[in-house]
């Protein structure tokens, strides 16, 4: 019951209008401009990058970089035999600190002395001082 002073009275039972120019907006694009306001703009881009998990980087002791050298050096002795290895190495973390293990496969290409790493065929470079294993049925053969 609508009381009688009620300004709109006039109009409360008349029938919607439909524009006879323009076609109703969809609900989908109807309901947008209802969807929340985002006052700190890249606030969520910020916790997921803070939520977002590194590996530490593992030091190696003398002796694991001993045997990585020695087995380096067989690699150098071997360049042109199409050794297939298995490196895994550490990439760091370009936005915070930590990074990722990577593990990759492939024939070595090259070993550069001055740069300080290892190519595999494919040009994918592998800095010496982030691998913490190499393995290879090379060294199995020697060790045996």
């Amino acid at each position: 019951m609508v009381d009688d002073n009620f300004p709109y009275k006039h109009i409360l039972n008349e029938e919607h209008r439909k524009s006879a120019k323009h076609q109703p907006l969809p609900i989908s694009s109807r309901a947008a401009q209802f969807s929340p306001f985002a006052a700190l703009v890249g606030y969520d881009e910020m916790v997921s990058e803070t939520a977002r998990r590194t590996d530490k980087r593992i030091e190696l002791d003398e002796y694991d970089i001993e045997e990585l050298n020695r087995k380096i050096n067989m690699l150098q002795d071997h360049l042109y035999d199409d050794i297939e290895v298995n490196i895994k190495y550490f990439v760091p973390d370009e936005r915070k600190e930590g990074g990722k293990y990577v593990e990759v496969s492939g024939i070595v290409d090259k070993i550069r002395d001055y740069e300080k790493d290892i190519i595999l065929e494919g040009e994918r470079i592998i800095p010496i001082r982030e691998i913490i294993e190499i393995e290879s049925d090379l060294f199995n053969h020697i060790e045996e």
